[in-house]
């Protein structure tokens, strides 16, 4: 069920509405059962289907907010039946991707890029006197990020000729005003209008203050009345809003936002998962899904306690006892498990939506101001607040703790969100204080470990799903500074494991295997990456004649190399190798990786000289 731009282009509003419907069927099938993005990309269907009716995508760039709106573009762009595939290994990126398709202009896992991107097409468009005209489609959500306004800062200056769409899906105007404004979008964005605005520009420059007194007035008045009054003040021309799931007023909308050859931003409002009853309205367990049952809508994940719940747990508990403790989390409040701190303290833990460098720089200046705070972000995310880690929390090792969720291969959601690089970029500040629990248990008391530390910043991650290590294996520690624990011990062990993380439980699995060939083991919990434990490590090191280093992190810059660089001698890391790791199920990416139990200890056996199992 391909479709070429032509027939989109040609097709009349009630073909343009039977095409949304299929849309969202084949979203529905296929989400619900390999899972994905849901509620907002079935809220943008008839915003991208009056898109592709408008603009040639080939020619126009449309550049989609994070993407995970964009599943009806794909199956708009000849990718009907691959998106059988999506999100499994070797098949559909969740996630806009140039890779995939010259239908996608730019790879978005991340938020807010959409209008600075948008622009820098805009400013090369210009330079070669090319008549074309970037679309963006951003969510309100994502609007919360400083980034946007940075873009739409110099937009507002340059003006040259763009579409922003503002996909609506939380805000509520009442009826009144969204009549009135709409009524008058469409008379502002008439050629007239335009016309009649910029010569009255021209003529008001000329004319001495006090002749235009009056008229500046009611051009302020009329301004205000509109709700893109923002907009209009940052020197962009504002339409809205309008309904979002209207083919025919989004479609004559986006006809006239292009006659206007300027930035113009269409504010649309639409309803999250629109057209599946029991995900329509602002439920945040619908933004991104497991598979599930489509007649029911009850999830086939499994229900076992997850790092993330285990997290929440903890971090609730010392809230409870401790009033000191604060924390913060960036627009994923369920996604962290610090929704359940955010309802029971409201006035300690905040959600301050998509913006990472705000939060971590807020907190530090609560620990100068004597509290204790949690910043609860994902590996990936917390890379925008790289600077303010460094600058404004670092520096003064101002004691701010960052606990590190989807540490590791995260699986489906694919290289824009495989969190592996935290340790490289993190033990690479000073002051800063890098640590990992191997299990639920000793996450537990990573929190309380974390809460104790006075005299510099630190940080702590854990796995997305479940750790590798399973539970009771091993009897829970607590941590104490710079100091590894010796987990197992073989008798006339050779080989030397040591474990960061849920590199433990790798390490664990593999030891069990090594064992069935006579293979003696030493397995270690390195717990801190920084400090290292260099007398425990070199005493260690001189002990085996093979060392080996398991963790969810890249070689370059990861935990063996730490231990390389302290110790100066040899050992084999058996992290990440250098590339950006596609998506999958984990366990797939994992053996393409060679980071399956059976991968790992062959590999091991080779290097160590043991001969392969018949």
């Amino acid at each position: 069920m391909d479709w070429t731009h032509q027939q989109i282009a040609n097709a009349d509003i009630a073909v343009l509405e039977q095409i949304s419907q299929q849309i969202r069927d084949r979203i529905l099938e296929v989400v619900s059962r390999n899972g994905g993005h849901l509620s907002s990309t079935l809220g943008a269907v008839e915003l991208i289907v009056a898109m592709h009716k408008v603009f040639d995508c080939e020619v126009h760039p449309f550049i989609f907010d994070v993407g995970h709106q964009a599943y009806a573009h794909k199956l708009l762009t000849k990718r009907w039946e691959e998106f059988e595939t999506l999100r499994q290994f070797g098949g559909m990126s969740g996630f806009p991707s140039p890779k995939e398709s010259l239908s996608d202009y730019f790879i978005t896992g991340h938020s807010s890029t959409s209008i600075s991107l948008a622009l820098g097409c805009a400013k090369a468009f210009a330079l070669r006197q090319e008549s074309k005209i970037p679309i963006a489609l951003i969510g309100d959500g994502a609007m919360s990020s400083g980034l946007v306004y940075e873009a739409l800062n110099e937009l507002g200056e340059r003006k040259y000729p763009m579409i922003i769409i503002l996909n609506d899906n939380e805000m509520s105007i009442s009826k009144p005003i969204g009549a009135i404004s709409r009524c008058l979008s469409q008379m502002i964005a008439s050629p007239l209008c335009q016309s009649f605005k910029s010569n009255l520009k021209k003529i008001l420059s000329k004319m001495p203050e006090s002749a235009t007194y009056m008229a500046r007035k009611f051009e302020e008045a009329f301004k205000l009345i509109s709700p893109g009054v923002i907009f209009e003040e940052l020197g962009l021309n504002y339409i809205g809003p309008i309904d979002g799931h209207n083919l025919e007023e989004i479609v004559t909308t986006l006809k006239k936002a292009k006659e206007i050859n300027a930035p113009v931003i269409i504010h649309a409002q639409t309803l999250k998962g629109k057209g599946y009853k029991i995900a329509e309205g602002h439920l945040e367990n619908w933004h991104g899904v497991s598979p599930f049952d489509l007649q029911s809508g009850k999830s086939a994940k499994s229900s076992s306690i997850t790092p993330t719940r285990t997290f929440s747990e903890a971090l609730l508990q010392l809230a409870q006892e401790r009033e000191d403790v604060v924390g913060i989390t960036a627009a994923m409040p369920s996604g962290t498990g610090m929704n359940a701190l955010i309802d029971a303290f409201p006035e300690r833990f905040w959600d301050v939506a998509i913006a990472e460098a705000h939060g971590v720089t807020s907190m530090a200046s609560m620990a100068k101001c004597g509290f204790k705070p949690f910043v609860a972000i994902y590996s990936t995310f917390l890379q925008r607040a790289y600077d303010q880690i460094i600058h404004d929390t670092s520096i003064l090792s101002l004691p701010v703790v960052f606990a590190i969720d989807r540490a590791g291969i995260v699986g489906e959601d694919g290289e824009t969100h495989q969190g592996l690089l935290d340790v490289a970029y993190l033990r690479s500040i000073p002051n800063m204080i890098v640590f990992a629990p191997r299990d639920n248990a000793t996450l537990k008391e990573a929190v309380l470990f974390a809460s104790n530390v006075k005299e510099a910043p630190c940080a702590f991650r854990y796995p997305r799903n479940r750790f590798a290590l399973a539970e009771g294996v091993f009897a829970p520690t607590p941590f104490e500074i710079g100091k590894l624990e010796v987990l197992y011990q073989s008798q006339q062990p050779s080989v030397l494991l040591i474990g960061y993380g849920n590199g433990v439980g790798r390490g664990w699995l593999v030891a069990q295997e090594l064992q069935k060939e006579n293979i003696g083991v030493t397995l270690v919990d390195l717990r801190f990456v920084k400090p290292l434990d260099q007398e425990g490590l070199e005493s260690l090191l001189d002990a085996h004649a093979f060392t080996f280093v398991l963790s969810d992190s890249y070689l370059l810059g990861g935990v063996g190399s730490a231990i390389m660089e302290s110790c100066g001698k040899k050992v084999w890391s058996l992290e990440v190798g250098d590339r950006f790791v596609e998506h999958g199920e984990s366990g797939v990416v994992e053996e393409m990786l060679g980071l399956s139990t059976q991968r790992l200890s062959q590999r091991i056996k080779e290097i160590c000289g043991y001969k392969r199992s018949e």
